[in-house]
């Protein structure tokens, strides 16, 4: 399989979900890796959202089923039975047709990822660098 080229995938921020229910996911920001890869039976993404921001409205598929893994970072996965905090490793997966509204929900301050002119970099909620590694460094 070709090798995705992720750093040159466009960035697609926000949604085109309407007034009012757009602020939810403001801070989201997805890479679309399956159609990058010409996948067309299920869609891979990789989201990074901001404190406060949703990935989603809550919601649920009838045809497709769903699998989110976090590799960095913490979110609240939001459900019908309650919320669970999700770490970098773990993942939840949803069955299609089970109607159990779900989304996850960046309710961290630990890291924001900025994307921008300088490139891709991460802070701490406050706008601190962070600096993996280095000696005094804010973590």
């Amino acid at each position: 399989m070709p090798k995705i080229d992720i750093a040159g995938l466009r960035v697609y921020d926000g949604t085109d979900y309407p007034e009012p229910f757009r602020k939810v996911v403001a801070g989201r920001a997805r890479k679309r890796l399956g159609e990058a890869a010409g996948l067309d039976q299920f869609g891979v993404n990789l989201t990074t959202l901001k404190p406060g921001a949703a990935s989603a409205l809550r919601h649920w598929h009838e045809r497709e089923d769903e699998l989110v893994y976090i590799l960095e970072g913490e979110v609240v996965l939001i459900e019908d039975e309650g919320e669970t905090v999700l770490k970098a490793g773990d993942a939840a997966g949803f069955k299609a047709n089970v109607r159990n509204g779900h989304h996850l929900v960046n309710k961290s301050g630990h890291l924001v990822a900025i994307g921008d002119e300088k490139g891709d970099r991460y802070t701490h909620k406050d706008g601190t660098p962070y600096l993996q590694g280095a000696q005094g460094a804010k973590k």
